[in-house]
């Protein structure tokens, strides 16, 4: 089963998996909603998941999946390499992680291995990811700590990239970063779920813009 919100990287998943004899798509679906009804219906060997841009927490959408489907192997395709979504997905379940620059070739071997693997876990991503999975598992690195504070004390992108020395890509590079991690959907979200995990900050915590 494939789950992802473009219908022409569906349909191209879908295609190279059904070139292979030992491959069947059978479902596939545009929305994490929908899925976790179709997951529980079609019972697949493996539901591979787009978490590029989840409805919510991504280790969420993994554990939803996997409670409508206990024996589905969950496997994620994702353009995140970042040592800390892949320590959560794991955390959640996740059998197989995928990046996306990987080959067709590795992504059916990748596939393939977990079929049926017991609790094995493939992970398909570059060297410095799997160097960094012992790391720190705090949710945001140092750098996206620093702007989650500073967008907590009401300043603008322009303003914190002063303040950090860097572009306002930048800034929005991290603000995009953290709202994944996070699973925030605004700046006012993102604020306040990072001061739930009870993180210390330089500024007094306030409402932030949208």
């Amino acid at each position: 089963m494939i789950v992802d919100e473009h219908t022409l990287l569906r349909e191209v998943l879908g295609e190279v998996l059904l070139a292979e004899d030992d491959f069947c798509v059978v479902a596939d679906s545009a929305d994490f909603e929908s899925s976790v009804a179709l997951i529980a219906r079609t019972r697949p060997d493996i539901v591979l998941i787009d978490i590029d841009k989840p409805h919510g927490s991504p280790g969420g959408v993994v554990r939803r999946l996997r409670e409508a489907s206990p024996r589905s192997v969950v496997a994620v395709l994702s353009m995140y390499d970042d040592a800390r979504i892949v320590q959560e997905m794991i955390r959640a379940g996740v059998r197989c992680y995928l990046h996306k620059g990987i080959t067709r070739r590795d992504l059916v071997a990748s596939l393939r291995s977990v079929a049926g693997a017991g609790e094995q876990v493939t992970l398909t991503v570059p060297h410095g990811t799997i160097a960094n999975l012992d790391a720190d598992t705090g949710p945001l690195s140092r750098r996206e700590k620093e702007v989650i504070t500073l967008v907590a004390a009401a300043m603008s992108n322009r303003q914190i990239a002063t303040h950090l020395s860097v572009t306002e890509g930048t800034v929005k590079r991290h603000l995009r970063n953290i709202f994944h991690k996070l699973g925030a959907v605004s700046r006012i979200d993102a604020v306040n779920k990072y001061k739930a995990l009870g993180e210390s900050a330089t500024y007094p915590w306030s409402a932030a813009r949208v």
